[in-house]
């Protein structure tokens, strides 16, 4: 069904992709997009924000590219200041900034460890300060923010700070969900499961041996037999951002091929 987001006008932060091909935010930005909102292009890189811009509006959709450093809050409120400059207001808050830093306690550093707060929940923080007294003045809002799987499972990867940091993106949404339930606006969170994105090339191959065996090892611990894609994330994202949703706040949706689902690994 098209058009479900006419009239919308989305932000999303995370909307550039670390490489060739589609993320999880850069796929969001797409669907939004096709489904009839303005969205607003966010990212460190310019340019990654400007290449997801570009092929938005190749596809005859409106959209903006804007550079901004989740980490600041200076940074954040002038981005959305020129998102509501160009659009009128926000409809839509699509959060999907994170980071992984590998290690337990006694191996990660504590630069590291302050990095992964600041990033992975200093956003939703930041972000949501921002936008939701916009949100609050329209009596009208809806919050989607990117978790993980890891903010429930253990995922098999030894990255304390994630597995922390996701967990309270969880429940960073749960409290913004009950607080602004009364006020119009709603909050949910997607959890990705094995999603095959360029970031996970970067950041996690290493504990393989090659790309070729994390894919297969990955495929192999869904259930469904292969890792998701970024538009399965997407998908989830348009449902929620949607009147469709209009009764749904407060959770967190797995989407994941079954995995939180399974009690042993799969082969």
């Amino acid at each position: 069904m098209a058009g479900r987001l006419s009239g919308k006008r989305a932000i999303v932060f995370g909307a550039g992709s670390s490489g060739p091909g589609y993320g999880n935010g850069k796929a969001a930005a797409m669907e939004y997009a096709r489904e009839g909102a303005q969205v607003a292009c966010i990212d460190l890189v310019l340019d990654a924000a400007n290449e997801t811009h570009q092929l938005i509006a190749q596809e005859g959709f409106a959209s903006i590219a804007i550079a901004a450093d989740v980490t600041r809050q200076a940074s954040v409120e002038q981005a959305v200041r020129q998102a509501v400059d160009a659009f009128g207001g926000i409809d839509i808050l699509h959060n999907n900034v994170g980071v992984t830093h590998m290690g337990g306690p006694v191996e990660l550093s504590e630069e590291s460890f302050q990095a992964s707060v600041d990033l992975n929940i200093g956003s939703v923080y930041r972000t949501a300060k921002a936008v939701l007294p916009i949100m609050e003045k329209q009596k009208d809002g809806a919050i989607i923010n990117i978790s993980s799987l890891a903010a429930i499972r253990w995922t098999g990867y030894p990255y304390f700070a994630y597995y922390a940091m996701k967990a309270a993106v969880n429940q960073s949404t749960v409290a913004i969900a009950m607080q602004y339930a009364r006020r119009g606006i709603r909050a949910n969170c997607i959890m990705p499961g094995m999603i095959d994105t360029p970031l996970i090339y970067k950041q996690i191959s290493g504990q393989y041996a090659s790309a070729e065996d994390m894919v297969a090892a990955r495929s192999r611990s869904v259930p469904v037999g292969r890792m998701g894609d970024a538009f399965d994330i997407a998908r989830a994202a348009v449902f929620l951002a949607s009147d469709e949703a209009r009764f749904i706040t407060g959770v967190c949706l797995p989407v994941d091929g079954g995995q939180s689902c399974a009690m042993g690994a799969f082969s």
